[in-house]
């Protein structure tokens, strides 16, 4: 195929559906966040032990089961893993909601984990299939749009069902949709597998292509800046409802739909904005691919510093929802904060081969899982609660402020990602560099 073929409507519908299964991806992962403090008051557990349900464990299970399942998408496809991850991950949220302890609730969400662990790593693998290079940042915001979609309906909606009739239903009735997206997928989108030179790599040894991965120019600073990031990103996420609820006196409706609507429709905006900045600017300069990741990055540090250290008692009302001065601060933390991933998912799909994008996703998502979900909910939990006695209610605030060191740091791992990157897209190109769009633009059945 050449670059001057543009992908058919199977391929737009494809990548519409795979977007909407990581919407509830996202929905169900960060669902908890808002329900947070109601569930803390029936199980009457501490931060520490939410930062493990929502972070470590969460995070650990996803990263273990994150690597097969990106090789199983290289070896059978990426749609079957996608739909039946959709289905699976969906069922155990609904079970969250019948959770009748503590522990049962922290078994339902490691199901949840392992079952998200499917959706990210090989969907980037089908859009890469699915659209040339110069169509692929944006293609990849449209699907990266599920975090931000994700905290409209999970933060929002969530909190108002939990406000309403209760956390238990908040998870029910955010669980049951996803099944029907995955079982969407499964029937009516056209299964495509990689070239057959490609899939022969993918069958390779574990160990051996895991190496071969990691020794690819640029790509170990990417994996360090991702994790970097997420640690910040995914601790944010998590207590910034907690954070609005405490230290701004909201109640979880209004925390849920500030975070979820205000934020989610930045970062939508931030999303989209950062795809066509980043195949425009790709066109001039192949840098710009992991330079773009490098400047939204760091003009999203000044917006979030000053939103977690803004003194709170100023409030407007907004269509009858107070709004803390400081949260517009947020908003622009919320546009740039999201800058730092599409770019860099971009970035592995053009350093590898068909048959080898989703395991090289799968690395990189592990690696921001472990790190991002992993520790983020746990040490700033556990700051709070180390600040506690020094801080009582704004303990949260100074937790999440400390947590935005980390951003410094992947802002730095980026610029030593960009020239690395650059070297390695100026080697020959790749025989196996082609796309499913010629097959999906054929008219046969899904």
């Amino acid at each position: 195929m050449t670059e001057t073929l543009r992908p058919g409507w199977r391929s737009h519908y494809a990548l519409a559906l795979v977007a909407v299964a990581y919407v509830f991806n996202y929905v169900d992962r960060l669902l908890m966040s808002i329900l947070i403090e109601p569930v803390k008051l029936e199980f009457g557990v501490s931060d520490t032990q939410i930062g493990l349900l929502s972070g470590l464990v969460f995070g650990l299970c996803y990263s273990i089961a994150g690597l097969p399942l990106g090789r199983l998408a290289d070896r059978i496809g990426a749609v079957p893993v996608i739909a039946g991850c959709a289905v699976v991950f969906s069922v155990f949220t609904v079970l969250c909601g019948l959770a009748g302890s503590f522990a049962l609730l922290l078994v339902c969400r490691i199901g949840v984990a392992f079952a998200e662990a499917g959706g990210m790593a090989p969907s980037v693998a089908l859009v890469s299939q699915l659209y040339p290079p110069r169509q692929r940042s944006r293609a990849l915001a449209v699907f990266m749009m599920g975090p931000s979609l994700g905290a409209i309906v999970g933060l929002g909606a969530g909190g108002w069902i939990a406000h309403y009739y209760g956390w238990r239903m908040a998870f029910i009735a955010i669980g049951l949709p996803g099944i029907l997206i995955g079982l969407l997928i499964w029937l009516t989108v056209q299964h495509v597998r990689a070239p057959q030179s490609a899939a022969t790599n993918a069958s390779s040894g574990w160990w051996p292509s895991t190496l071969a991965i990691l020794a690819t120019p640029g790509y170990i600073w990417l994996l360090a800046s991702a994790s970097l990031a997420a640690i910040c990103g995914y601790a944010v996420g998590t207590w910034n409802p907690s954070f609005l609820i405490r230290s701004h006196g909201l109640s979880m409706q209004h925390a849920g739909l500030l975070a979820g609507v205000g934020g989610g429709l930045m970062s939508f905006f931030g999303t989209l904005a950062c795809g066509w900045t980043t195949d425009y600017l790709v066109r001039k300069d192949t840098g710009w691919q992991v330079g773009t990741a490098l400047v939204g990055t760091l003009l999203s540090i000044p917006f979030a510093l000053g939103y977690y250290l803004w003194p709170a008692g100023s409030t407007m009302m907004l269509l009858g929802v107070p709004v803390p001065d400081a949260f517009l601060l947020y908003l622009g933390f919320a546009f740039f904060g999201v800058w730092w991933s599409i770019p860099c998912l971009g970035a592995i799909s053009q350093l590898f081969p068909a048959g080898r994008i989703a395991q090289a996703s799968s690395v990189f998502v592990i690696a921001m899982t472990l790190f991002g979900i992993g520790a983020g909910p746990l040490v700033t939990g556990t700051l709070s609660d180390i600040f506690t006695p020094v801080y009582g209610s704004e303990a949260l605030r100074y937790a999440l402020a400390a947590s935005l060191s980390l951003l410094v740091l992947a802002s730095l791992t980026l610029a030593r990602a960009l020239p690395a990157y650059r070297r390695a897209r100026q080697l020959p190109a790749r025989a196996s560099d082609m796309h499913a769009a010629d097959i999906l633009s054929t008219p046969s059945r899904p």
